[in-house]
């Protein structure tokens, strides 16, 4: 029911149609009687700072941004998190008394997924695959989260200088060492995968429709026991995460990601934490 109280919470991006945040959050905000409503509205870049100066007139608690808003968001925020210094990108805004405060709760709600899958890598090495703004969040939480060491391979490209970025600053202000390798070293990847307690892939390949794609050429890459991530979850079994099964890897995919980072966003909004065991049963089976 929306009354004349109800407050604003949306989403801003290009494209957004395909997105299940308005239905995760109205059904969270829902199971606690909170009188707000969640939106999509689908923004073109030059169309940003009019809706955010829109949201801002019309008082809206918070939004999220995705692709392609999120440095533009980043640029425009009054007050950033530490993350989103790190990563310098924002997916989700607070609005106190006109004040716009930025975070980046993507790398947070991948590495609740990796603690929801039941390890955890504190101290720990990791590998990451992929340059894009998943791998740039996932780089930063993971520092912030104690990971000793990450490995990235990636290929040069507007992508690598824009991490390489994200990279130098985590490298500058954590305890976390990150090093950077070309994807075609081969040699350099089945060494940091051997060496890692986890791999993950941060980047596209493998995802609907080209589900035969994988960065990793075979399964001599992997060893027993090694835990592998794909944050793609369409397909919900890449053909990364079949062949390292196959070799007897712990494997979980990307959908979890997505649910706790909107877990997050919901609790720096509410205060209240995200019903995420119901959101999961309705949403993400």
């Amino acid at each position: 029911m929306i009354t004349g109280h109800t407050g604003l919470v949306c989403l801003l991006g290009s494209p957004v149609a395909h997105s299940v945040s308005p239905a995760m959050h109205n059904e969270a905000f829902q199971y606690y009687g909170l009188d707000y409503v969640y939106l999509a509205f689908d923004v073109a870049p030059e169309k940003f700072e009019q809706a955010v100066d829109g949201l801002l007139v019309m008082g809206a608690r918070g939004w999220n941004c995705t692709m392609p808003h999120k440095r533009l968001m980043y640029e425009r925020a009054d007050v950033l998190s530490e993350e989103a210094q790190l990563i310098g990108a924002v997916n989700t805004v607070v609005q106190e008394q006109g004040v716009l405060k930025g975070y980046n709760t993507d790398g947070r709600g991948y590495m609740r997924a990796v603690q929801d899958a039941g390890y955890e890598m504190t101290g720990a090495k990791i590998t990451m695959l992929g340059a894009g703004g998943a791998a740039a969040s996932i780089v930063a939480q993971a520092a912030l989260d104690k990971v000793a060491e990450i490995d990235l391979l990636a290929r040069r490209g507007k992508s690598w200088d824009a991490i390489e970025e994200v990279v130098n600053r985590v490298n500058e202000r954590t305890a976390c060492r990150v090093r950077m390798y070309e994807l075609g070293n081969e040699q350099q990847m089945k060494k940091s995968i051997q060496e890692s307690k986890m791999l993950v892939n941060a980047s596209s390949v493998g995802m609907s429709p080209y589900e035969d794609g994988c960065l990793v050429p075979d399964d001599t890459y992997f060893y027993p026991g090694l835990v592998v991530s794909d944050v793609i979850y369409n397909p919900r079994e890449t053909k990364l995460l079949r062949m390292a099964k196959q070799a007897g890897c712990h494997v979980f995919n990307g959908m979890y990601m997505l649910l706790y980072q909107g877990a997050y966003a919901f609790e720096l909004w509410t205060g209240k934490e995200m019903p995420v065991e119901m959101i999961k049963e309705k949403y993400f089976q």
